[in-house]
Formats: C-alpha cells, sequence, structure tokens
C-alpha cells in the first residue's frame, strides 16, 4: 500500500469500526479524525460544538485533515461531514485513497436511533435530520471518493472483505497483503 486509505460517510455508516479492521487487516496504522480531534482539544467534541460552534470546529478537523493525508500509508476514518470543505475534499483526494461507505438514511437512522453523542443528530426528528444531511452530503461524498461501497447490512467483516476486493481489484494493494477470507491470518513473525 504506497497510499492512505480514507473513510467518507454519513454518521453512523461504520468509517470507525470498518476502519480499525481493514488497518488491522492491511497492517497499518488506524487514525479516526474526530478521536484525534477530541486529543488535541482535551474534550468531546460535542462539549466543543456547543461551546465553539461548527465552524470552529471544521477549522480545526481541516487542520487535522491536512496533517494526516500526508503521513505515512494509514487508514483515516474521516468525520461525516469532512467533506462539507472543498479544502478537506482536495486533501483527501491527493493525499489518499478514498471510499465512500454509502448507507441509506433508513439504515443510518436504524443503527444510531439511541446515539446521544452526536451533535447533529440531538433534533426532535432524526430521520428527517439524516435524510437531511444525506441530500447534501451524498454529492459531496461521490465527488470525493475514489471508490463507492454500498455497505446495506454485511457484518464488519463482509465489509471489510469488500473493501478489500475492491482495493486489489485496483491495485491498490498487494494481493499477498489481503488476508485470504479461508485462511486463519498468521501472526507477524518478529524480524
Amino acid at each position: 500500500m504506497t497510499r492512505s486509505i480514507s473513510l467518507v460517510a454519513m454518521p453512523g455508516a461504520g468509517k470507525s469500526t470498518a476502519g480499525r479492521h481493514l488497518a488491522h487487516a492491511l497492517d497499518v496504522p488506524f487514525i479516526d479524525t474526530d478521536h484525534e480531534i477530541e486529543r488535541r482539544i482535551g474534550c468531546s467534541i460535542r462539549s466543543f460544538f456547543e461551546r465553539e460552534g461548527e465552524a470552529a470546529f471544521r477549522d480545526l478537523e481541516q487542520e487535522v485533515v491536512c496533517e494526516l493525508v500526508q503521513r505515512e500509508p494509514h487508514v483515516i476514518a474521516t468525520g461525516g461531514g469532512t467533506v462539507l470543505r472543498e479544502a478537506n475534499r482536495r486533501a483527501l483526494r491527493e493525499g489518499s485513497t478514498v471510499l465512500y461507505l454509502r448507507a441509506t438514511p433508513e439504515e443510518l437512522f436504524r443503527r444510531l436511533r439511541h446515539d446521544t453523542h452526536r451533535p447533529l443528530l440531538q433534533v426532535a426528528d432524526p430521520l428527517r435530520k439524516l435524510r437531511d444531511l444525506y441530500r447534501d452530503r451524498d454529492p459531496l461524498y461521490r465527488e470525493t471518493a475514489q471508490f463507492v461501497i454500498d455497505t446495506g447490512r454485511p457484518s464488519v467483516a463482509s465489509l471489510v472483505n469488500m473493501v478489500l476486493m475492491q482495493l486489489e481489484l485496483a491495485g491498490l494493494v498487494d494481493p499477498n497483503q489481503v488476508p485470504s477470507s479461508v485462511l486463519p491470518r498468521q501472526p507477524r513473525t518478529p524480524t
């Protein structure tokens, strides 16, 4: 793998979960932009959002994205709104291979209906909010991504295998680097 892989998608589409598994399968580091931002600000994104507002958060997010795509190859899970800024879309496309994990608003609502940690979804009608976000963001995710993977309802392992197959077919990962879905993964031996 010569470039980082960035995952873009709506909140709750599985970027962090799939990203961790994908990084493990490719034996590269995993970074979640939201966790990196929280580490830097020393509080939750929700608290920062409430105190400083969305514009301040998006400024910090842009700084983090620009830094992360310049590092050695790894898997990056981005925040759901990262694609709202042209600078982020450009940085992701130029500095990494971008995959859009596409999920419908209804699938996302099913996954997120009890989530109280996502600031943009703390509204009276979260399904309507997800539909509005999807309408606005889906074209930006598609513009940013080189690959679109429909997530549907597969297991995490199935989703990661779909991603790995897509990357392998595109010649972006060495087939020897992609673990077999049939054989157990062997532990690496120290050199």
